[in-house]
Parts: C-alpha cells; structure tokens; sequence
C-alpha cells in the first residue's frame, strides 16, 4: 500500500474511488456480475495522468517531502538489489558499531568494489536502531577504514548518501564529530582509487559530504542535498521553521538546481511518482549508473584521479554564477 503525500491527495482520492469499486464489485450477490473494467481504466488513466502532471512541476518543498518518502529504496535495498558476495564489515577500530552507516566489500556486475553508506531503516524499530541515517563520529570513523581499506587494494568505492545530518548529540560531541566528519571529507579526496557518491533521499549538511566528495556525484531526480535543512535554515533566517517552504526554494537543493551549480554530475531519472513506487526499477536504473561512472575511471593513475576531484570541487559553482 502506497502512502500518499499531502500534495498527491487527488491521485489518492481517485486511487481509492478505484478500490472501492472493485471492492464492491467482489461483494454481494452480484459480485462479479457487474462489468467495471471500463470505469476503472478511466479513472486509473485520469490517475496515471495527475500523477505525471504533478511530478513534472513540484516545487523544492514537495521534493524536499518525496526524498523523505519513509518508502524509498536505502542502503540496504541497494546492497541487496545490486550487489553480488556482499559482505558487511562493522566496527570502527576505536570505540563502537555505528548502525547509521554501513558498508562492506561486494560485487558490482562482477567488479569488486567498496560499498558505503547512510542506512535510516524500513519500519520504527529498525528506524532507532539505525538513528534515523544520522550518524555519530564512530560511523565517519568507520567510512574512513573502509575507504582506505579500498585504497590498499585498489577497489572502486561507491557511496549512497541519505541523511537528514549527522548526528547533533552530546555524545557525538564529546566524541569529536566535527574532526570525524572534515577527516572523513578528506579521506574522501586523498584516495586513490575512483570514488563514486550517489545522493539516494536527503543529503543532509556536512554529514552528507562526508561520504560525497567523489570524482562523480550521481543524484536521484528527486533527492535533495543541502548545506542545511529547509526547516533549520527557516529557524535561523525568520525565527520560525513554518518558513521552511521557502527556505527550500533559496537553497537550490534540487538536482536540477545543483546540475546547473556544477555540485552534482549526472541526475538519474525516477519512475513517475518517485523512487518508491518502483523501487527495483530505480535500483537497477542507478546501478547502471554507477557501472558507467566507475568505468570512466578505468586505467587512470592515483595522482590523476586525486587531481581530478580537486578540480571538480574547484569548480563549483563558476558554472551557475556566469
């Protein structure tokens, strides 16, 4: 059962109209002898029609809402869909397992690569088990062993990025999570090997580019990444986080917007409706993705594919402001 946003509220009335009518169809004496096929493949047209036209015009602040979806494919759903002889590695070698971000050694159409990433859980339990994709020092940490574990054995690393931030605890404080987060950003650039981030559903602040300073940067259609939320930047700006609408329009934190910034490289496309109406659809879109970026990479030197992302960050945003 799909869950509607409040902005798709007349696809879910039509969508309902149609399952009562095939309730009622299937329920009574006459059950069945009834021909509705006709009147709900009119309103299934006049759905599928709403829903294309809704999705070709939302604003920031509904994309904002769709990279949110609960629904939408994680890290989990991607290890699961595009890897082969995926095995997790936890731990960060200095304090705990952090269940916010994992990652592991696995198979990408036969390549051996390393896999990180922001996991936020499918269901309430597994959502506070894994704190919400919100990571604390130990799981940047545990990014940066496994990047230059990758490095030490020349394996392609590929990141899935979706998190509201990193987390703001006490805790993670004490812990050091502003030196966890720039080392794990610069572990990120010093590799030699490729290094391909994918921005999945939120990318949240500096806990997103953590794991997304990359040689190329692929974005979902209707993922977001931004320096700050659109609800943390209307509480600084206007004192009031019910300004978060327009706070989402003044961060350009669409893909389209950051295509144009030079921040993101390549936008892949969603199913209509969004990631997760179709999740297998999009996770095979993205792994396709992900195979021509890393083969992009194929022969080139440690020192270019440093020098590479240098130039890469170098230019962000000259192309958006000429």
């Amino acid at each position: 059962m799909i869950s509607f946003l409040d902005f798709e509220k007349p696809v879910a009335e039509l969508e309902s109209k149609i399952q009562e009518l095939r309730q009622l169809n299937g329920e009574g004496e006459d059950a069945g002898k009834v021909d509705i096929e006709e009147e709900v493949g009119r309103l299934q047209a006049k759905a599928d029609s709403l829903l294309i036209d809704t999705y070709a015009r939302l604003t920031p602040w509904q994309k904002t809402l769709v990279a949110r979806h609960p629904a939408r494919p994680h890290f989990n759903d991607y290890a699961a869909g595009l890897l082969t002889e995926f095995t997790p590695l936890s731990g960060d070698r200095s304090f705990a397992e952090d269940k916010a971000v994992l990652g592991g050694l696995g198979r990408l159409d036969g390549r051996a690569v390393v896999v990180i990433g922001h996991e936020k859980g499918s269901d309430t339990p597994s959502r506070v088990a894994h704190n919400f994709g919100m990571a604390r020092p130990e799981g940047y940490r545990k990014a940066v062993r496994l990047m230059r574990l990758a490095d030490r054995f020349g394996l392609p690393i590929v990141t899935f990025v979706d998190t509201p931030g990193a987390y703001p605890g006490v805790g993670a404080e004490e812990r050091g999570q502003a030196e966890a987060i720039a080392r794990s950003t610069e572990t990120c650039l010093r590799v030699g090997v490729p290094l391909i981030a994918c921005i999945v559903g939120e990318g949240g602040s500096g806990g997103a580019v953590a794991l997304a300073a990359g040689n190329r940067v692929l974005m979902l259609e209707h993922a977001i990444y931004s320096v700050i939320s659109p609800e943390g930047c209307a509480s600084i700006l206007w004192r009031s986080s019910d300004r978060a609408q327009d706070a989402a329009d003044a961060l350009k934190l669409t893909a389209q917007d950051l295509r144009k910034l030079g921040v993101i490289d390549t936008i892949v496309p969603e199913p209509v409706g969004g990631a997760h109406r179709k999740r297998a659809e999009t996770i095979a879109a993205l792994g396709e993705a992900v195979s021509r970026a890393i083969a992009e990479f194929d022969g080139m030197a440690a020192a270019e594919l440093r020098q590479h992302r240098r130039e890469k960050f170098l230019e962000i945003g000259r192309s958006g402001l000429s």
